[in-house]
């Protein structure tokens, strides 16, 4: 049995590094355990990743909620836990409960406040949680410092969320301005993220500019079939690109070298990071409920903003980002 051990519903391709790098610098026994499939079920695990004991899972009243088990002996027991701060999860409420009885140390890891913000409703069953557990890692500095203001008692510490090693963190290779031509969205194909308010502004773009742009996007999802269509429809397969979802690092940098600019059409999320970490710039949807990732955005220098649900202006933004694109690629070293 390993001294310490993360429990997860799933360990997604981009928790690998971070679960090699625990191992390389822990010097003693470490676990990763983990099913295979979120309540978003294209949020899956990566096959590859060591050192991770597969667990069960059962979803009750639609997806909504979820019990897991094949790890209780282990979680119960070991010398210190990290569970997801998910209170959907009903199986952590009952280790959080059972590991406090035992003077078991156990650390809650997620986002400090639920998607709907501080003052939620929902917020107040996560403070119960939170109470239970013996510290809490959020995502960024500004969390940490909210919920100590908030709840004073509790031990904060913040991770913030990363895809890549330092030495990989590094400006695409493409810094010739003729060799950037393209837009990439890189993230689930959902209702949330609205990509196909993207692939609308970008066809309304390319009435005013035919230099052969094209618009990736990486990712998979049950709005898939609507861009297909929408792609079939107006004839955009030449400049339009789904490539389904891409977790190979030398084909993400090869697709970031020939994009002048990453796109968030939908609330902004980890692959903000992704694309800061190649140099690229994002445009940004304003009034969003993002992510705690929307810390690293500086409106001007890595990113623009356009008007939320406003195709007008999102094509004037594209427009706008390809009029100044030797200004833009110049600044990619230092994003």
């Amino acid at each position: 049995m390993a001294d310490y051990i993360i429990l997860q519903t799933v360990a997604p391709d981009y928790r690998k590094k971070l679960y090699e790098n625990i191992k390389e610098q822990l010097p003693l026994p470490f676990k990763v355990y983990a099913g295979l499939v979120y309540f978003e079920q294209k949020v899956q695990t990566n096959s590859t990743i060591k050192n991770r004991n597969k667990i069960k899972k059962w979803f009750i009243f639609q997806r909504s909620f979820l019990i897991q088990f094949g790890m209780w002996r282990d979680v119960l027991n070991c010398k210190v836990l990290v569970v997801e701060m998910n209170p959907r999860i009903i199986s952590n409420w009952v280790i959080l409960i059972l590991r406090k009885l035992f003077g078991k140390k156990t650390i809650l890891w997620g986002h400090a406040w639920p998607r709907a913000g501080m003052d939620s409703r929902t917020n107040s069953i996560r403070r119960v949680m939170r109470k239970i557990g013996d510290a809490v890692i959020v995502y960024t500095k500004s969390q940490m410092q909210e919920l100590k203001a908030k709840e004073s008692h509790l031990i904060v510490d913040y991770a913030p969320n990363a895809l890549y090693y330092d030495h990989e963190m590094r400006a695409a290779a493409h810094q010739v301005s003729k060799g950037i031509n393209n837009l990439i969205y890189v993230g689930r194909l959902t209702n949330a993220k609205i990509p196909l308010t993207l692939l609308k502004g970008f066809h309304m773009a390319l009435e005013y500019h035919v230099n052969g742009e094209m618009l990736y996007f990486v990712g998979d999802g049950v709005e898939r079939e609507a861009l297909e269509r929408y792609i079939h429809e107006h004839a955009l397969g030449n400049r339009v690109i789904l490539t389904g979802h891409i977790a190979d690092y030398s084909r993400l940098e090869e697709l970031y070298a020939t994009s002048l600019f990453s796109v968030s059409p939908g609330y902004i999320g980890l692959s903000v990071t992704q694309s800061f970490g190649f140099g690229v710039p994002m445009l940004v949807s304003r009034n969003e409920n993002h992510s705690p990732e929307l810390e690293a955005v500086e409106e001007g220098f890595n990113a623009v903003f356009f008007e939320t649900d406003d195709l007008a202006h999102l094509k004037q933004s594209i427009l706008d980002i390809f009029a100044k694109k030797g200004e833009w690629v110049t600044k990619r070293t230092d994003i």
